[in-house]
C-alpha cells in the first residue's frame, strides 16, 4: 500500500514546481477529462453510451412533465 511518502515522493518528480507551483498539474487533468468525455461519448455498454441513457431519460421527464401539467393525455399517446 502506498504511504503518504512515496505518493510525495512521487508527485515531485512532476516539473514545474517553481514556476508553475500546483498548477503544474492542470495538463494532467485536462487529459483525464478529455479521455473520461471520449468513454461517454464512444464506449457501449450493452447497447447505450452515456448519452443515450441521458437523452432517454431527459425525454421520459419532458414527457411526465406535460403529463404532469396536462399538456397531453395518455389517449393521446398510445399506439393503435
Amino acid at each position: 500500500m502506498a504511504t503518504a511518502k512515496s505518493i510525495k515522493s512521487i508527485l515531485q518528480l512532476v516539473p514545474g514546481k517553481k514556476r508553475f507551483g500546483i498548477y503544474r498539474f492542470l495538463p494532467f487533468f485536462f487529459l483525464l477529462g478529455g479521455a473520461m468525455e471520449w468513454v461517454m461519448i464512444n464506449v457501449r455498454i450493452g447497447k447505450e453510451t452515456f448519452y443515450d441513457v441521458y437523452r432517454r431519460k431527459q425525454s421520459e421527464r419532458e414527457y411526465q412533465q406535460r403529463l404532469e401539467e396536462g399538456l397531453i393525455t395518455e389517449s393521446q399517446t398510445s399506439v393503435k
